[in-house]
């Protein structure tokens, strides 16, 4: 566990934050009040003489010496904008300053410019400034030796370098902490983008659990209907049994439309505890989807062929589906004298699903809208699995489901 941090140094850290922050906001405030500051110490060093206690020759011309106190302050307002531009203004005044012995203390400002190029340009560029800002020194070992030539330039080499290597210094942590920065950026955009895409599938899932749950109920509530309504008349006895089927198919479509929207919210008090844990459907549930289909008037055979075999849930669930928008869409298109058949085989490595039937089929009338045949083979594609829906060259329509059986144990 880190220790917690002094309020002191908390509260200089939330500081510099501040004042960085500020900075790249108003970069011009900065430079000016800098500037402002060595351009007024630059001119109280010429007025009070203070300059004449090192210089070489106290006899240089005051407004000289004002030119050159202007000339080596004033080109620190650029800086950051023209490093090289301001550093030639003052290697050149700096130069003129070591020739007539004037020495004013203004020069060393140019060390500023010296860090803005380690920290903002490329190391030849840097090299060029560094050699630059000598030049002023060898003209004043020159023009005035005092003692050996080591002893004033080495100093000063070493002050350049020092400055030189802290500018690089400090760049390299401002691009670390760049890419630090750039790379959470990227992470929550590549985390805002995946939540996109997690809510795209999840719609989508949604949408394709209520289309074969809603579609295929209303469906054979329809045929109820419509069967009963025919047969009021003339056997009042069937029409009663086709109500009867249509309440309890009502009743099973909302309690599979309660437990998938129970999904969505964090709490449902109000869903009752067989909706909560009533498994999704399997291939055991085949049997009452056929019976509700002939009770809507549909006759379907089932044939199976092979050992049945465990499978997965999400599977079994899969191939559900499939028979049930099969049927469901044959109870719609189909017409009143269509009939169906499902065949079920099993293989040691796959399950081949087949459903045919006798009726006029959905797409060749141009009805529907494609979206259950697509939910069909998306749910193929999530098991690697090949969907094959088509009219048959007899006549109807034919949807053949095969999914390979994944090896190991059965979850």
């Amino acid at each position: 566990m880190t220790p917690p941090q002094p309020r002191t140094s908390q509260f200089l850290h939330r500081t510099t934050q501040r004042v960085r922050a500020y900075d790249r906001r108003h970069p011009l405030v900065w430079d000016l009040l800098l500037t402002v500051f060595f351009v007024i110490a630059a001119v109280i060093d010429y007025a009070g003489d203070g300059w004449k206690n090192i210089a070489h020759d106290t006899d240089v011309p005051g407004w000289l010496v004002l030119t050159l106190s202007l000339a080596l302050s004033v080109p620190l307002l650029w800086r950051r904008s023209h490093p090289m531009a301001a550093l030639t203004v003052m290697v050149a005044a700096g130069t003129v300053n070591s020739a007539t012995g004037a020495v004013l203390q203004a020069a060393l400002l140019q060390l500023f410019v010296v860090f803005n190029v380690a920290l903002r340009s490329r190391i030849r560029t840097l090299v060029l400034s560094c050699t630059m800002t000598m030049i002023p020194v060898v003209v004043a070992v020159v023009r005035f030796p005092k003692g050996s030539w080591d002893q004033q330039v080495v100093p000063q080499f070493w002050a350049l370098a020092l400055v030189a290597a802290f500018g690089l210094a400090f760049r390299s942590r401002q691009d670390y902490t760049n890419s630090l920065v750039e790379r959470a950026r990227q992470l929550e955009v590549e985390r805002d983008q995946q939540a996109q895409l997690a809510t795209a599938a999840e719609r989508t899932r949604i949408a394709r659990e209520m289309h074969d749950i809603i579609g295929h109920n209303l469906s054979v509530i329809t045929g109820l209907a419509d069967g009963g309504s025919y047969a009021a008349a003339r056997n009042p006895e069937r029409a009663g049994q086709a109500l009867t089927a249509i309440a309890t198919t009502s009743r099973q479509a909302l309690t599979e439309l309660r437990r998938l929207l129970d999904v969505l919210g964090e709490e449902s008090p109000s869903v009752p505890a067989s909706a909560d844990l009533a498994p999704a459907p399997a291939l055991d549930d085949l049997d009452s989807l056929i019976e509700s289909v002939r009770s809507a008037g549909l006759p379907v055979l089932r044939k199976v062929e092979g050992e049945p075999a465990p499978l997965p849930a999400g599977l079994e669930l899969t191939v559900y589906r499939v028979v049930q928008e099969s049927l469901t869409n044959t109870l719609k298109h189909g017409g009143p004298s269509a009939t169906s058949e499902l065949l079920v085989s099993y293989a040691t490595d796959a399950v081949t699903v087949t459903i045919t039937d006798t009726g006029r089929g959905a797409l060749t009338e141009g009805h529907g809208t494609g979206r259950g045949l697509a939910g069909m083979r998306e749910r193929t594609a999530l098991y690697r699995g090949t969907l094959e829906a088509g009219p048959r060259p007899a006549g109807g329509w034919r949807v053949r489901l095969s999914i390979p059986i994944p090896e190991g144990p059965t979850p």
